[in-house]
Parts: C-alpha cells; structure tokens; sequence
C-alpha cells in the first residue's frame, strides 16, 4: 500500500494487482482547493479513505472509500459547523474524450459511473473533488431543529431569544391567517 503525496498516478505504475492509495486531504489539499474555486470553503475539513486502482485491459476501475468531515454553513443560521461525511464509489475511466455528439444523448445508468481518461496520467485529484462534492447535503443544518435567523433583526435564533414584537412579522401570508374555513 502506497500513500501518494501527489494525486497524479502514472497507468504504467499499476502493477497487474492493482494499487491501493491511502488519501488524506487536510487543510493544505483544502486550501488549494478554495484557491481555485473561492464559492467553496471548508474551513477545517478532514477526509481520509483507501482508493484502489485495477487495470481491465486499457480500462482503469476506481474503488473507493473515505470517510471524514467537512465544516459547511448551516443554511438556517449561516454558523459553521462539522458535517460527518461518508462515501464508497466505483468509477470506470475508460481511453478517449466521449463521443462528439454525447451532449445530445440521454444518460443511462451505466454511463454515471463511468468517465474518462486521456494520457498514461489519471488525475485522481479531479475525482476526489468530484466525489466530495456528492458528499455534501444540498441544504446542510447543524441541527434538524435550527431556528435559523429572525427575518426582522437577524438574531440568531439558536442562541438567542428575538425581541421582536409579535405583530411585526409582516408576511405576504399573513391575510391567509384571517380567512376562515
């Protein structure tokens, strides 16, 4: 078992057993990434996992796991906090850009675990992000029961109480409350 500092493996390297990598992307791999594409902050993110790389002919299979946290923003309270985060996939690169005219053609279900490789280089790094980016909730909450932010004062309603009088609220829904049934 090998733990690749780079995330940048050469096809010729994979013995006929296959070649299992140990990940750990810590801040450093993390901050790179937020260089990048600044929309994305993870602030004290931890993955780790195993990937297994195996040669099928001029196919490459991807198996693998990680496994960690990521810190994300509540969406009710905008606070950060750790997000468990877990995965397993299996991807099959396979030589050669898709074909010309993929834009056009309707995806099977075969065809989502599938991707492809050019070169004698597979950057895993690209997967990697890929695959996190599947780990993270579409709406992440630090608790089902957040209150979020008071709409009138933005106190946080998790930590604290709003002084907002009742009758302040001034919702376009708020006439639907005085019709009758």
């Amino acid at each position: 078992m090998t733990t690749k500092k780079t995330l940048q493996i050469n096809l010729k390297t994979i013995p006929e057993t296959g070649l299992p990598v140990v990940i750990d992307l810590g801040q450093e791999w993390f901050a790179r990434w937020r260089e990048e594409d600044p929309g994305l902050d993870f602030a004290g993110a931890r993955i780790t996992g195993l990937v297994h790389l195996s040669k099928h002919g001029r196919d490459l299979l991807v198996r693998g796991n990680l496994s960690g946290h990521l810190e994300l923003a509540c969406s009710r309270c905008l606070e950060f906090f750790a997000a468990p985060a877990t995965i397993d996939f299996d991807l099959l690169l396979v030589p050669g850009p898709p074909t010309a005219g993929a834009a056009d053609e309707e995806l099977s279900l075969t065809d989502l675990d599938r991707d492809y490789y050019t070169g004698e280089i597979v950057d895993l790094e690209s997967l990697l992000r890929e695959q996190i980016i599947l780990m993270m909730p579409l709406k992440p909450l630090c608790d089902e029961t957040c209150k979020g932010l008071c709409p009138h004062c933005g106190a946080n309603l998790r930590r604290e109480t709003c002084t907002c009088p009742a009758d302040a609220i001034n919702s376009p829904f708020a006439l639907l409350a005085k019709l009758k049934i």
